[in-house]
């Protein structure tokens, strides 16, 4: 059966040069980092980007084989690459001082000074790798890609990404990858550039081929979606020239019944402006220019909305969740008899179903899990014999098998763990009757090995962590392991590359056993209760962290009150699944749509989301 990618390359050869867009936005961020790594300069390596597309589209007649789209780029890129490289060892002056603006050259600052400074470290530390463990972690870190999608681009298997990924991680200092990280992270390929070099293959004529029958089940429902609209004139918007769009406003919602054989709901697009020369003014009467990331195709907004969703097979509070590919799989917890258990079950949210898999070894609740490398860790946690574990259990959902890894020096549950550039921070808990802790320790998976790290400021259990910018925020929790305690607002930020903590703005409503989980750069924290036992304090309430700000916003309430729910977030929307409500333990699943959605996205080798959203048939 014919490839997504295969489907596209053939619209394009027909005609349809718009569809080119996609295999730009899908690739662009790999080819990036793929020069990155062989170049050591971003501008070079976004202007080899640039030519690799435009080459791609010029030469697409010369593809064979339509579904080998990725490998006959890959090689377009290591071609260029070599002879950008041979190009530049010939040139006399490598500083190339001639070509650089006056202005750069008249106002030398501190900052970029630094920045060259990062830069030359980044680059010697890249450079002391093997080629192979530079474009791993040039597509992790810089493409913004997954281990099973840096194995699609470079034709090795998904095992094979991963253990080289990690080997590279080991080689590297742990600031060196910190500071890589933060780099790349402000010079990902911004959306204006797949406009940019569709403007550009519009002016570059291809000999169409044979019609084909159709589009068959193979062709997704996004791209053959965006295909269809894109073939819908006059209502595309036509790119005079970068930042100037003329033609008639786009619809305010078209339908399309069928793509291919595939059917199709709904495309929802809100109004463009008709920015044609006698309407392109500001304020003062200059040329207005359109935003890039949402002239092509703006969603209408939806969100701050709460929706049922199938229950779990099985009930159960103060259970963990982790979402790897997709899917969401809640582990263990304790069930309407008060039991901990070992059960395993899948959510599939695009088709709202459960499955069961493999039971983790060890029977447990008040645990945490992280993922690292497409892996669940499962950490610490209590039973009704045991008050801390200090255990980690490791799930591969790609074989449906649980691994053990090495124990945490400091058994306790009620902690939250969180991972961060490779490595997983375990934090706070209990593991007596008496104050909670303010433990902080780190586990390397790769080297399977624990260190201690600077204390949390408030020692807590029933707290909840998640990341934003690389930084943990501690959000919540217990100060006593007694009866009747009273929950925290307590908010602490942890920067792992400096190991130090930060007080940060309270929450609003102070929480036991919240849940907490990032979208859009915002902490959501979700239910929990007042108290420690819960009993007619529990919570249905919602609110969000802005830690730009350091400030927080109410947000609609779920649907169902609950104590020790665990959320997790697929496809930018949160789903808060089992806890308690008054004795009474749950298999309630709700699906929350934050406000705004969807939201733009980073270029991380997808679609932007602000071109258009769809929905499926149910």
């Amino acid at each position: 059966m014919r490839t997504e990618d295969g489907y596209i390359v053939y619209e394009c050869i027909n005609g349809d040069k718009s569809a080119f867009a996609l295999l730009i936005d899908k690739y662009k961020a790999a080819v990036f980092a793929i020069a990155y790594s062989k170049l050591f300069n971003f501008q070079d390596a976004e202007d080899i980007t640039q030519e690799v597309f435009i080459k791609a589209y010029q030469k697409l007649n010369n593809l064979k084989h339509y579904d080998r789209f990725v490998v006959w780029l890959h090689s377009i890129t290591n071609n260029l690459c070599k002879d950008f490289i041979r190009s530049r060892s010939r040139r006399p002056d490598r500083e190339f001082i001639e070509d650089q603006e006056p202005s750069v050259l008249d106002t030398p600052s501190i900052e970029s000074y630094k920045d060259n400074l990062v830069n030359e470290l980044i680059h010697d530390a890249l450079n002391s790798l093997p080629e192979i463990y530079r474009q791993v972690l040039s597509l992790h870190y810089l493409g913004g890609m997954k281990d099973i999608e840096i194995a699609e681009f470079l034709g090795m298997s998904h095992t094979n990404v991963r253990q080289k990924l990690m080997k590279a991680r080991t080689l590297l200092k742990e600031e060196m990858l910190v500071m890589m990280n933060a780099t790349f992270e402000g010079q990902k390929l911004q959306a204006s550039f797949t406009f940019r070099i569709v403007e550009m293959v519009k002016r570059i004529k291809i000999q169409p081929v044979s019609t084909m029958k159709g589009l068959p089940w193979g062709l997704s429902l996004a791209t053959g979606l965006i295909l269809t609209f894109l073939s819908l004139n006059p209502y595309i918007p036509q790119f005079n020239q970068i930042g100037t769009i003329s033609g008639a406003p786009l619809l305010s919602e078209s339908k399309v019944l069928k793509v291919g054989e595939i059917p199709v709901d709904v495309i929802k697009i809100s109004n463009i402006a008709n920015l044609s020369s006698n309407m392109r003014k500001g304020k003062g009467g200059e040329p207005k220019q359109p935003d890039m990331q949402n002239a092509f195709m703006d969603p209408q907004a939806e969100g701050d909305t709460w929706t049922k969703k199938a229950d779990m097979l099985t009930a159960r509070g103060i259970l963990s969740t982790s979402v790897v590919d997709g899917k969401i799989y809640a582990i263990g917890g304790y069930d309407a008899n008060g039991m901990s258990i070992k059960t395993v079950e899948e959510y599939d949210p695009a088709k709202d179903t459960w499955m069961k898999k493999a039971d983790m070894p060890t029977a447990r609740n008040w645990f945490s899990t992280s993922v690292m490398d497409g892996k669940i860790y499962a950490i610490g946690g209590g039973s009704e014999v045991v008050i801390g574990f200090s255990i980690v259990e490791i799930y591969d959902p790609a074989t449906d098998t649980w691994t053990k890894g090495s124990n945490m020096p400091t058994g306790r549950r009620g902690l939250s763990t969180s991972a961060v550039n490779g490595k997983i921070y375990a934090i706070g808990g209990d593991n007596k009757f008496g104050p909670s802790l303010s433990t902080v320790e780190e586990y390397d998976p790769v080297k399977d090995t624990w260190t201690k790290k600077a204390d949390m400021l408030t020692g807590r259990a029933g707290l909840s962590t998640s990341i934003v910018n690389g930084k943990i925020y501690a959000i919540g929790g217990i100060p006593m392991n007694i009866q009747g305690n009273t929950a925290l607002s307590t908010v602490e930020e942890y920067d792992p590359a400096t190991d130090k903590w930060t007080k940060k703005a309270d929450m609003t409503i102070a929480r036991n056993s919240p849940s907490t989980c990032v979208v859009n750069g915002q902490i959501f924290v979700i239910g929990g209760t007042k108290t420690i036992n819960g009993n007619g304090n529990i919570l249905s309430s919602v609110e969000a962290y802005n830690s730009a700000t350091d400030e927080w916003t109410a947000k609609a309430n779920m649907m169902t009150a609950r104590g020790a729910p665990s959320a997790s977030v697929v496809g930018g929307k949160i789903y808060a699944i089992g806890g308690f409500s008054v004795d009474v333990v749950l298999s309630t699943v709700e699906e929350y749509t934050p406000e705004g959605w969807p939201f733009a996205v980073s270029s991380k080798g997808k679609l932007p989301s602000t071109w258009g959203w769809m929905k499926q048939k149910k």
